[in-house]
């Protein structure tokens, strides 16, 4: 990777950590409508009925969904409650019109910056409520610092509900161990590589090594018959692992993100495998924007795309 490549993945970084600056983005009459031109993107919408209404034409069009009210890092018990309130409001609606899919969260959004115990009475509240409905619930993965508490959290609620799974970081080294502990649950686990930027002695970097990490990581998985999402955009890996046709599987999907690489999912779902979109929506996007161009920095040509050209077409 070139140097002021990787210079501007940890400048996203940093900025999408800085509370100061989303506060400021967040209030700016100016800067918030013009970042969120580049933000509907990758974002459904800021209120439910928009993710709702993508949820139902993708799976008109045979993908399955996941749907992540956005936000994380909540150190307001008020602001905890109106997120587990949200996601209860999605479960309901996913419910009535009969979505039995997957909605996804960050524990940090729902109580578990304040502490665990909150966050674990709110879990159990959303579990038993998309329980009813036949709706599966994926914890986010966080960063490292959070780790713990996440797996901690999880293990104590899958030892009661099966309709719960676990997001894990390739990138991270200790996976390793938390993967073989965390088979042993009966929960979706999701892949990821890690979009967080994290220091070298407790994670790998983007590159060779971390692909194969990532493979050994599916392969373990499929071979123990465990339910598996494959959630990356990267087309070599995805190649691969079609090429030891995992992808048959039936406790196998591939997973990608509303906006990122519609074409190659579109592909795979072509192909008759297990597709996911993972749909997002609410105003705390400003985070996620920055992680989808950090990803890629050619997605920063995008988003200057995307806020120039709809400035133009609002000026015509």
């Amino acid at each position: 990777m070139k140097k002021t490549e990787e210079l501007v993945i940890q400048a996203l970084k940093a900025a999408a950590r800085d509370e100061r600056l989303k506060y400021a983005v967040q209030q700016s009459t100016e800067l918030y409508p013009l970042l969120w031109k580049a933000a509907k993107r990758y974002v459904t919408g800021e209120k439910r009925e928009d993710a709702i209404a993508a949820a139902r034409n993708y799976l008109n069009d045979n993908y399955n969904i996941s749907i992540e009210y956005i936000g994380e890092n909540t150190t307001n018990l008020r602001d905890c409650q109106r997120a587990k309130d949200e996601l209860l409001q999605v479960i309901e609606e996913m419910g009535i019109l009969s979505l039995k899919q997957t909605v996804s969260f960050d524990l940090s959004h729902i109580g578990l910056s304040i502490n665990a115990e909150i966050a674990y009475k709110h879990l159990e509240e959303l579990t038993q409520k998309a329980q009813q409905y036949g709706i599966t619930l994926m914890i986010s993965m966080e960063e490292s610092s959070k780790t713990n508490d996440i797996i901690t959290l999880y293990k104590k609620i899958a030892t009661e509900y099966t309709n719960v799974g676990i997001t894990l970081q390739v990138h991270l080294y200790r996976t390793k161990l938390d993967l073989q502990e965390l088979m042993q649950y009966p929960g979706k686990i999701r892949l990821v590589k890690g979009a967080f930027q994290e220091s070298v002695d407790i994670a790998m970097i983007r590159s060779e090594e971390l692909n194969k990490h990532y493979l050994d990581y599916v392969d373990q998985l499929v071979n123990a018959n465990h339910p598996l999402s494959i959630a990356t955009h990267d087309e070599m890996l995805i190649q691969e692992i079609e090429r030891r046709q995992y992808l048959d599987n039936s406790n196998v999907e591939v997973e990608m993100l509303y906006g990122v690489r519609p074409t190659l999912l579109n592909e795979l779902r072509r192909k008759d495998y297990r597709c996911r979109v993972y749909l997002t929506y609410g105003n705390e996007w400003y985070l996620y924007l920055c992680h989808r161009i950090a990803e890629n920095p050619e997605n920063l040509y995008l988003a200057v795309t995307d806020i120039i050209n709809e400035s133009m077409e609002r000026v015509v």
